[in-house]
């Protein structure tokens, strides 16, 4: 298949994260000098020597410098947030609970530690911020413990407060994602936790996407469910040109890619019979891109704009390049951006893990067939 060089095209950012911009990060620290309007004295003639030309300008010194990503020298990652100015992020290191604010500028910062279980596939398996974040400073998380998985809210400078608790917890089958599809709708996607059975049973919280309204931590409605017969946790990605959700799942059969439509219709737009191991997502105009994650690949899912019909074999669009990645989110200049799992997926290097560009050399999201004509 031909391959298709990407197009410039100016993605819009997922509805939590365009509202992070009052709580960004300044690092220009730079003072403005009094204005005068006294004339300038010039020296007379000399004959010491000119002054030596000025050194050029040195790049932000890391302690982990990492050449073309944002930062390097994380532990392995899951959820990825990138902010307004698209040169920031946060980033969420599954095995430790950290949730870093890391720059192409500066070095990252601990934005908070939340206590969890890292074994098997569990621990701090995706955050999200409240689409309201700019008024409320609002920041949900899906962690494990050592007896459930469970969504926890935190505030700035606060302890982490449980929304939903009780999720069954598996040697495997822990991993799951979140996402915020309204205001005040948070779309919880659950693993099976190593059972089949359990994602099919409605009495299971258990490989589902469950709904929450208005999220709370005091008298919180009960959930509904929004799907069910998930199999491992992949990730949710909204299409903002039509609101339509996407699902990556890990069953036993295959890997999937699902779609529900805003009036809740469900269909399998792919699915990966080896099982290559789908991740994170990013959805715009109808192509999907999806990680595989043992293959070291992002692929794109093409639909055509009047049917919906997949318009071929999924594209690869990068192979090998920083390894294992799981996370994928969308940047306000159009870009793509990737967090990788290299530590956690046995093939660690020297600067593992990172959080990168998919087109470094600029470019967007790769359109549709049409687009690319």
């Amino acid at each position: 298949m031909r391959t298709r060089r990407p197009l410039l095209g100016v993605a819009a950012l997922l509805c939590a994260t365009a509202l992070f911009g009052s709580g960004c990060a300044r690092f220009d620290g730079a003072q403005s000098q009094p204005f005068t309007t006294e004339p300038e004295l010039r020296p007379g003639p000399t004959s010491s020597e000119p002054p030596p030309p000025p050194l050029p300008a040195k790049p932000f010194p890391k302690a982990c410098p990492a050449p073309g990503v944002m930062q390097g020298c994380l532990e392995s990652t899951s959820g990825l947030i990138m902010l307004p100015d698209s040169q920031s992020a946060l980033v969420a290191e599954r095995t430790t609970g950290a949730v870093k604010e890391v720059s192409v500028r500066a070095e990252p910062k601990v934005k908070t530690t939340i206590p969890v279980d890292p074994s098997g596939d569990g621990g701090l398996m995706d955050i999200v911020l409240s689409p309201t974040y700019s008024q409320d400073r609002l920041m949900y998380a899906y962690v494990s413990t050592p007896t459930d998985n469970r969504v926890v809210r935190i505030a700035d400078g606060d302890v982490p407060k449980p929304i939903l608790t009780g999720i069954p917890k598996g040697a495997t089958g822990n991993t799951g994602s979140l996402i915020f599809t309204s205001p005040t709708t948070l779309l919880v996607q659950t693993g099976d936790a190593g059972n089949p059975g359990a994602a099919a049973d409605p009495a299971s919280q258990a490989g589902k996407v469950l709904r929450i309204e208005q999220p709370t931590t005091v008298n919180q409605a009960p959930t509904t469910t929004a799907m069910s017969g998930m199999g491992s946790g992949g990730a949710m990605c909204i299409d903002p040109s039509d609101g339509a959700l996407y699902v990556t799942d890990r069953t036993p059969t295959g890997d999937r890619l699902q779609k529900m439509t805003k009036d809740s219709k469900i269909s399998t737009v792919w699915t990966w019979p080896d099982r290559p191991g789908v991740a994170g997502c990013a959805a715009l105009d109808g192509t999907v891109l999806v990680n595989l994650v043992n293959t070291k690949q992002t692929v794109a899912v093409r639909q055509a704009p009047d049917t919906g019909a997949v318009t071929g074999q999924p594209e690869v669009i990068r192979q090998d390049t920083r390894g294992h990645a799981w996370a994928l989110a969308l940047s306000a200049d159009g870009n793509v951006w990737g967090a990788t799992v290299n530590k956690t997926a046995g093939d660690a290097e020297r600067l593992d893990d990172v959080v990168f560009p998919l087109f470094p050399q600029g470019g967007g999201f790769p359109r549709s067939n049409a687009d690319n004509t």
